[in-house]
């Protein structure tokens, strides 16, 4: 949902509150915001990335959030740590991690990066504890800025989900070895931002088993692993699950994640992956896979995709050049400020 159209230091803008007003006065209940960076250590993970991390960014979020209220819907801000997975970081020249494993592939384009992924550092103890708090502090300027919630970015192989990874995560302290170890920054961080937001404040956590550098990667304890990750996040204290997947995850008769996460947790499930299509929606709902559905890839075709829906107006196809601004406006803007 990206359009790397912040200023450079990190603050929404009138874009931005266009871009999602959109989809608000469009139909869409829920906005669930891009990736926004939590601290001025590592987690930035490219230039013109919005963060949260200051009053002064938090306020610029304000205009967003009025707009999306003001046609009737509700917006939840995600909080994401690159990670090793970061390719422009104003703070920081080089990235931090886990273990000092680099990255698979090479960086994406679109975000301006180039070439293969740098070694990251292996994350400090200090460095660990610091980015639990940026967590839970950028949590609470959220709440002060009028979201209706926030949701743990754990999922796309940034950083909670390369703790989470065993070939990214070789440490030997109590943040590593076990799925046990390599759940604990999860729960460390789930836990603290639901403490510090207080009661009456939601807090999702995103999970998915591809990665944006490994699309086919897969938990290898199966169901029995993805139940126990979906378990660490309840018990710490988040409020419902977000998942993201394909269209293989909604097959006819198929076992899904979804429908797991849902069993095992209890919470309210949100599925995500081709579910813009009627056949998998209905299956998703009306086997109780899930108690929401969320679209990106047609949502950005259709902001109106509700209202289309509603009315049975057929859907505009996606066309990947929606993506190619993102890359002209960020070397502009590079251009601009050099």
């Amino acid at each position: 949902m990206t359009r790397v159209s912040a200023t450079e230091d990190g603050r929404a803008t009138e874009e931005m509150a266009e871009y999602y007003g959109a989809f608000a006065e469009g139909g869409f209940g829920l906005l669930v915001t891009e990736g926004t960076y939590t601290d001025t250590a590592f987690s930035q993970g490219y230039l013109h990335q919005p963060g949260i991390t200051d009053e002064a960014q938090a306020a610029a979020w304000r205009p967003v959030v009025d707009r999306a209220h003001a046609a009737g819907a509700r917006i939840v801000l995600q909080l994401m740590h690159a990670g090793a997975l970061a390719q422009g970081n104003r703070f920081r020249d080089g990235t931090a991690g886990p273990s000092p494993v680099r990255p698979l592939g090479e960086q994406l384009a679109k975000y301006r990066g180039d070439g293969r992924w740098p070694v990251p550092a292996e994350m400090t103890h200090g460095q660990i504890d610091e980015t639990v708090q940026g967590f839970a502090a950028a949590a609470v300027r959220a709440r002060g800025a009028g979201f209706d919630g926030v949701e743990v970015h754990a999922a796309n192989g940034y950083l909670l989900d390369q703790f989470l990874t065993p070939y990214t995560n070789t440490r030997t302290d109590a943040y590593g070895g076990a799925l046990e170890g390599r759940l604990r920054l999860v729960r460390e961080v789930v836990s603290e931002v639901a403490r510090a937001v207080g009661s009456g404040f939601p807090v999702g956590v995103r999970f998915s088993q591809g990665k944006i550098n490994d699309a086919s990667w897969r938990w290898p304890g199966g169901d029995a692993e993805a139940g126990a990750v979906f378990s660490a996040a309840a018990e710490a204290g988040a409020d419902y699950v977000h998942l993201a997947g394909g269209w293989r995850d909604w097959l006819p008769g198929e076992p899904t994640l979804a429908a797991l996460a849902r069993e095992v947790t209890g919470l309210p499930v949100i599925a995500n992956g081709a579910l813009h299509q009627d056949a998998a929606a209905r299956r998703v709902l009306d086997e109780r896979h899930a108690d929401l559905l969320a679209i990106g890839t047609a949502a950005l075709a259709n902001p109106d995709l509700p209202r289309r829906v509603a009315a049975g107006v057929a859907l505009a196809p996606f066309d990947p050049g929606v993506l190619e601004p993102l890359a002209t406006l960020a070397n502009a803007r590079l251009r601009t400020t050099a």
